[in-house]
Order: structure tokens, then C-alpha cells, then sequence
């Protein structure tokens, strides 16, 4: 129905940047959010960003002043800008989308498959 697919990670030394990119595609009449999660072995999945097709963006405390969320509308693209990492910010990515498609009359939630984000000297 609907694929994601990111791009963007790697390893980066502490108080690097790097940017990680998704794509939405499929069957889309309407995203009505997009974000970012992550997820390290043995924890629970969270919420790293998300936003809104206006632009309305959440970010989550630890990624104020580090992390930049922003969307290209017309490309149902999403992006995460994340400078001055830190080693805890090590995990895998995971791309989200909030997608009303052309075959059920009703919002699902579509993931990625997600980019390792590594961060060591």
C-alpha cells in the first residue's frame, strides 16, 4: 500500500551531524503526519519528532536544540536534520508516516525499515 524508504545513516563521530531523508510512496490520498522514532536493542520504540503537513512540528526534549524536523510536501518526503550528536543517540531510525490511502477509508500507520544511526569516536 504504502513504502517508506530512508536513507541517511552511518557513523558519525560525537558532535557530528547527519541527515536522515524518507520518502513516502503507494497508494496515498492523504499523509496527515510524518516523523521520526528510534529504537535501541532491548528498549521500547520512541518518538523522536514528528510533523505535520503545515509544518506544525513536535520534538521530543532531548532533540530541542539538536535535531530539525522538516517536510517537502510535494515529494511526501520527511527529513531529520541531527547535529551534535551525541553517543546515546545511537540506535536504529525509523521513518513514520500517518497515511490515509485509496484502499481502506480509515488513517494507518506505515513504518520503514529503518537506518542505523551509530555515534562513536
Amino acid at each position: 500500500q504504502v513504502q517508506l524508504v530512508e536513507s541517511g545513516g552511518g557513523l558519525v563521530q560525537p558532535g557530528g551531524s547527519l541527515k536522515l531523508s524518507c520518502a513516502a510512496s503507494g497508494n496515498i490520498i492523504r499523509i496527515d503526519n510524518m516523523g521520526w522514532y528510534r529504537q535501541v536493542p532491548g528498549k521500547q520504540r520512541e518518538r523522536v519528532a514528528t510533523i505535520t503537513p503545515g509544518g506544525m512540528a513536535n520534538l521530543k526534549d532531548f532533540a530541542k536544540g539538536r535535531f530539525t524536523i522538516s517536510t517537502d510536501t510535494a515529494k511526501n518526503m520527511v527529513f531529520l536534520q541531527m547535529d551534535d550528536l551525541k553517543p546515546e543517540d545511537t540506535a536504529v531510525y525509523y521513518c513514520n508516516a500517518r497515511v490515509l490511502t485509496t484502499t481502506r477509508a480509515a488513517v494507518d500507520s506505515f513504518w520503514g525499515q529503518g537506518t542505523q544511526v551509530t555515534v562513536s569516536a
